[in-house]
């Protein structure tokens, strides 16, 4: 039996560092995971672009998913296996929450491949991939607020101290993404640091949840840069040609959402910088089987 499943990434309304309190939404960069389950017991993964690199994250995807679902679908725990393999246009360690999307993605085709990815729940299923990235180490605040944009689609405001949705919305935007060359793993993040502007936090906090996620990003955006060392010349750059700018997660990568004609605007200041930038649409869709 086998699955597939694809989930999207993400970009930053509120870093959850600070408080515990996040928000993220969906862009148009996707990660593919194909599950093949297998009776030997044992979960091998790989990735695509690297395949020498850890695949502990996609396998914990997984195996949590087999331990909590196999049953349901008429299977022995014990006596079910897979091979996971991904591939994704998600740049690694850039801000852009491609841990999120790996593991909504494997969790998502592991439920594929038994064939109850309908029945159940996608926060519950949510949930699961978070659980195997706090068990992979890969993330500092457990991450609900990038995978539940990255699951559901459209913009999430979450407590991550409880795994908790506190709104989801579609929205409409397009966002421009600029990734410089060098990588930021948000394990290695200074959470102290972040956790020192927590009134910013609770602000910006406020304004999400009024639906204001545009105001709310920038605010962000200048708080976290601070606060992580990052500059806020791009930021500037986008400003006020987008509706609202900010660092992605723990960095490098910076986010500016608004109209498409403005964010040209933005994406050309944006290219005469090193490293990569996209525009791209947002997404409503979340993560799907395919």
């Amino acid at each position: 039996m086998d699955g597939r499943a694809v989930a999207p990434a993400a970009g930053t309304v509120l870093n959850a560092l600070a408080t515990g309190t996040g928000s993220a939404f969906a862009i148009d960069l996707e990660t593919t995971a194909t599950v093949d389950l297998t009776d030997d017991g044992e979960i091998e993964g790989t990735i695509a672009e690297d395949p020498e690199a850890d695949a502990e994250l996609i396998e914990r995807g997984v195996a949590v998913t087999l331990d909590r679902h196999a049953a349901a679908a008429g299977r022995e725990r014990r006596d079910v296996g897979a091979r996971v393999h991904t591939e994704s246009e998600v740049p690694l360690a850039a801000g852009l929450k491609s841990s999120s999307a790996a593991a909504n993605a494997a969790v998502l085709a592991t439920l594929d491949a038994l064939e109850i990815a309908d029945a159940v729940d996608r926060v519950d299923a949510c949930r699961l991939g978070v659980y195997a990235a706090r068990e992979a180490g890969v993330t500092v605040t457990g991450a609900f607020d990038d995978a539940s944009a990255s699951m559901l689609g459209g913009v999430t405001v979450t407590d991550n101290t409880r795994d908790e949705l506190l709104a989801r919305e579609a929205v409409d935007w397009h966002a421009v993404v600029y990734t410089p060359p060098e990588q930021a793993f948000s394990a290695d993040a200074d959470v102290a640091a972040c956790e020192r502007i927590a009134p910013v936090a609770d602000l910006v906090a406020e304004l999400a949840l009024d639906g204001r996620y545009a105001e709310a990003m920038t605010v962000n955006g200048f708080a976290f840069c601070g606060a992580l060392g990052f500059p806020t010349a791009p930021l500037l750059d986008a400003l006020p040609d987008a509706a609202g700018v900010s660092l992605s997660g723990t960095g490098p990568s910076y986010v500016a959402v608004g109209e498409r004609e403005a964010l040209a605007t933005v994406r050309d200041r944006w290219e005469d910088r090193p490293g990569t930038t996209r525009l791209l649409a947002t997404r409503s869709d979340g993560a799907t089987t395919t």
